[in-house]
């Protein structure tokens, strides 16, 4: 009898998907830009003479008292623009499951498994980190993430000739690992809980569900049921970007037969360009803002959750993901696409280190009253996200020269043919 075939991790990707991965990548790159920008400029102003009226804008407060809303901006940046941020990766996510490269099982085990390996090997180094400082054991979440937006900036910029399945797959991950990290905040960084506005916040989603299923397609009525949603989530205690997720997750997916597009393509489409270019960069430019200073960058290293951090980003993020990859092509009848080598996967994993924004989210849920800790934390996501993006660039710019080579090759034979 014949073995069963070997499956080749990172095959072509299908004609139907080409359109939507190019426009999510390409507005992805150019949101990382925008984030990198507005996170540069928030440590610019915490680090300038104009620090104090920085920190006084961020501690503004508006809203009203009713149901814990009025929030200063900094709140509002966390809580509310990230909303939008987790609705679109439940949308991705949900695309994913459904139609996507999650939706057959021989495809989804790898980004799967090195998304999984990718969150526990950080978080179990951090906890060896500081397994006898039992104070900083709250921010073993923080090295978790992947900042999706922030590493396809930095991929575009490694090189121009670099596959586009490795943008496919970092995607791919991004979005298991969205999902993990939301997860972990809804049961892990939720300090208060009141049932009855999350029983009625249940009610809206399955309303929500309802809705979709009846074909009902009014923008005008799902922005107030997202809204109030939203507002049931927050006042029952758990992180009010779980309701994104959620209202993502419960979107339709498949088009039916006179639509050109799904309801959730068509609304992903729509509020894509609004997440990437305006609401993490705001949460990014709010979030950043961190003194550093050499005093700073000795208290992040005498800091042992900050030290955690770092090798939970730089190291537990490469080898969970580089891992877990390998482990599973080992092990199970897959094998790496031939135009593809090891080394563009050691790349790709250590770009899975930069854990930026949801990072820093997770830093003040872990520690909200410890102004000195949050800093170090805070700093040592911005340390560990930048050696990790260093040494992946290195990587993929060497990379990027093999297959700049194989292309030039490719074209003069091309050339050459009569």
């Amino acid at each position: 009898m014949n073995p069963e075939p070997r499956r080749t991790i990172f095959g072509r990707i299908p004609v139907a998907e080409r359109g939507f991965l190019a426009d999510t990548l390409r507005l992805e790159t150019v949101g990382g830009g925008l984030l990198l920008g507005a996170a540069v400029l928030g440590l610019v102003l915490a680090n300038s003479p104009w620090r104090h009226g920085y920190e006084a804008l961020k501690d503004v407060h508006v809203g009203p008292d009713a149901l814990h809303l009025h929030l200063s901006l900094n709140d509002w940046a966390a809580d509310g623009l990230l909303a939008i941020f987790f609705f679109v990766a439940g949308l991705e996510l949900k695309r994913e499951l459904v139609v996507g490269s999650l939706s057959k099982p021989a495809q989804a085990v790898l980004p799967i498994v090195a998304a999984l390996a990718g969150m526990v090997l950080p978080a179990a180094l951090f906890l060896m980190v500081t397994a006898q400082h039992a104070e900083a054991r709250d921010g073993w979440g923080i090295p978790m993430a992947t900042d999706i937006a922030f590493a396809l900036a930095v991929l575009a910029v490694a090189g121009s000739h670099l596959p586009t399945a490795l943008r496919v797959f970092l995607l791919t991950l991004a979005v298991v690992d969205d999902l993990g990290a939301i997860t972990v905040i809804a049961i892990f960084y939720t300090d208060a809980f009141d049932v009855a506005p999350l029983v009625v916040a249940i009610g809206v989603f399955a309303l929500w569900w309802f809705l979709q299923r009846r074909r009902v397609r009014a923008w005008w009525v799902y922005l107030p049921l997202a809204f109030i949603a939203w507002t049931l989530v927050h006042a029952s205690g758990i992180h009010a970007t779980v309701a994104g997720i959620v209202l993502g997750l419960l979107m339709r997916v498949r088009p039916d037969p006179d639509e050109e597009r799904s309801p959730a393509e068509r609304v992903e489409h729509d509020l894509r360009p609004l997440s990437a270019g305006v609401a993490v960069p705001i949460f990014a430019f709010f979030a950043a803002g961190t003194p550093i200073s050499v005093s700073a960058f000795q208290a992040m290293l005498d800091d042992p959750a900050a030290i955690g951090v770092i090798v939970g980003l730089f190291v537990g993020k490469f080898t969970g993901v580089l891992g877990g990859s390998w482990v599973t092509a080992r092990f199970t009848r897959a094998e790496l696409n031939p135009e593809l080598s090891w080394a563009d996967m050691a790349g790709l994993a250590f770009l899975s280190g930069i854990g930026f924004t949801v990072s820093l989210l997770i830093a003040e849920l872990a520690f909200p009253h410890t102004v000195a800790r949050l800093d170090a934390v805070k700093e040592a996501v911005l340390v560990g996200s930048l050696a990790a993006a260093a040494v992946a660039v290195v990587i993929l710019r060497a990379r990027d020269r093999v297959y700049r080579r194989i292309s030039a090759a490719e074209a003069a034979d091309s050339a050459d043919e009569p």
